[in-house]
């Protein structure tokens, strides 16, 4: 397959005339900038690399736009997570792989194609384990595989129900695991994905309330690829992680794992100035989830110290509750602007220039590494992923270099995306994914069942 785009961002920056070949296992063979249009070549007038969402939990679509009701005068994020554990408590592995499978081409469409799936549904309702251990975490694979996206599944360990050491609640059983049954999760799905490319697997641990390093350890040591692990989302689990070790989360995590390049810190929100410089040293990435946490009334991330030290981020998407990459950064620098009162707030200081730019370049480059991958973006020996915008969507015409991104990030009404490749395959064309109506009739049957409409 042969591409030309009029503009391609590079990993050098925009280039004019780019001719990019794609091999018939899936990758770019090579990207030629300033080249002549060839006769085969597919004409495109601007391409981007595709965005990664490195933070998500699959299931959660079921209940997009279902929480918005005000359950007692003080809602917060504690009473949400009684309503995610009412779904969760009644999700079986088909209608996991129907929701999976809906969400994935909602991610597709929005110019995604690549996710790190933080998957910690592993058991039956009321905690049985199923015959085939991992039968869940196949069925999330089987969803990437159908519509087409690649995928960073993070088998994720869940022990006890607080920091105390209680026991789950009778909601969480379904979620209850060791870190024996999680190395099975893992080795087993891994040995069924061997000889997939856009599949992987990485480890979860959910958190510093569920999780006991110490019994951890091994686990962490014998693994490989990305760890990622849920810390410092809410002020109460700051504080009730101060009462039960005498020290702040990522204080207390960065002291008692070997926390290093290949960990990403999900949300990390309420950091004190110490824990933000411990980060950025031991080069891990946070991901930050800006809609998700608005939606949930987390707080704001410590952005401004963070990356002027250096420190990598990237965006997840996490209760999937809206699906866009674009939206993810323009609610992080909203965001920011509010708390700081200036604009273009998420710029590193004395740094001038594009801030679309600036963020959809770090939220490539901290998807990669949090999902595990070597090479990513428009160059050669990466896997062919990229996504073609839709000039009709953005506000202005003839925009060229980093305007298109800002344009795209903080004028467009909707994801400004009109082709979208992933492993050398079309999977959207003209917005559209190429299997939209029977993944869609399938999401609309399970979730008809599970809400009993």
């Amino acid at each position: 397959m042969e591409l030309f785009a009029e503009q391609a961002l590079l990993p050098d920056g925009w280039h004019r005339n780019v001719r990019i070949a794609v091999s018939p296992d899936g990758y770019f063979e090579s990207i030629v900038p300033d080249a002549g249009i060839s006769a085969d070549a597919e004409r495109k007038t601007i391409v981007v690399p595709s965005q990664l969402s490195l933070h998500s939990h699959a299931f959660q679509r079921g209940m997009a736009g279902l929480a918005e009701s005000r359950q007692n005068p003080a809602d917060t994020f504690w009473t949400w997570r009684r309503l995610m554990y009412q779904l969760a408590h009644r999700i079986s592995p088909e209608q996991m792989q129907d929701i999976a499978s809906h969400l994935y081409m909602e991610m597709l469409t929005a110019g995604y194609t690549q996710v790190a799936e933080f998957h910690y549904l592993h058991h039956a309702p009321g905690g049985a384990t199923y015959g085939q251990v991992a039968e869940m975490s196949l069925r999330v694979g089987e969803a990437a595989q159908a519509v087409g996206i690649g995928l960073t599944l993070l088998p994720t360990l869940y022990e006890r129900g607080g920091f105390d050491g209680r026991p789950l609640q009778e909601a969480q059983e379904r979620f209850a695991t060791t870190p024996e049954l999680i190395g099975r999760i893992v080795s087993e799905t891994r040995s069924a994905w061997a000889e997939t490319s856009l599949l992987s697997v990485g480890l979860g641990l959910h958190s510093l309330r569920a999780v006991d390093l110490k019994t951890a350890s091994d686990l962490l040591s014998a693994q490989t690829g990305p760890v990622h692990i849920h810390v410092a989302e809410q002020q109460k689990e700051v504080e009730e992680c101060v009462a039960s070790v005498g020290a702040r989360p990522v204080e207390y995590l960065l002291s008692q794992a070997d926390v290093d390049e290949r960990w990403c810190l999900v949300h990390a929100t309420h950091l004190s100035a110490s824990e933000v410089a411990g980060m950025v040293r031991s080069g891990v990435v946070a991901g930050l989830c800006p809609i998700t946490e608005a939606n949930l009334g987390d707080g704001l991330f410590p952005l401004a110290p963070y990356v002027n030290d250096g420190g990598r981020f990237g965006i997840g998407s996490d209760s999937n509750v809206l699906i866009s990459p674009w939206e993810e950064l323009r609610t992080l620098e909203y965001g920011q602007r509010l708390f700081t009162q200036m604009r273009c707030a998420a710029l590193p200081a004395e740094t001038l220039g594009s801030t679309g730019g600036w963020l959809y370049r770090q939220a490539l480059d901290g998807g990669r590494r949090a999902c595990g991958l070597e090479s990513w973006g428009l160059v050669a020996g990466a896997r062919a992923d990229l996504c073609v915008l839709d000039e009709d969507l953005l506000p202005l015409p003839y925009l060229q270099d980093d305007a298109v991104l800002d344009a795209a990030i903080f004028g467009a009404r909707q994801p400004p995306v009109k082709d979208v490749l992933c492993g050398g395959q079309w999977r959207v064309r003209d917005g559209r994914h190429l299997n939209h109506d029977a993944v869609t009739a399938a999401f609309r049957r399970t979730v008809r069942t599970l809400l009993d409409l």
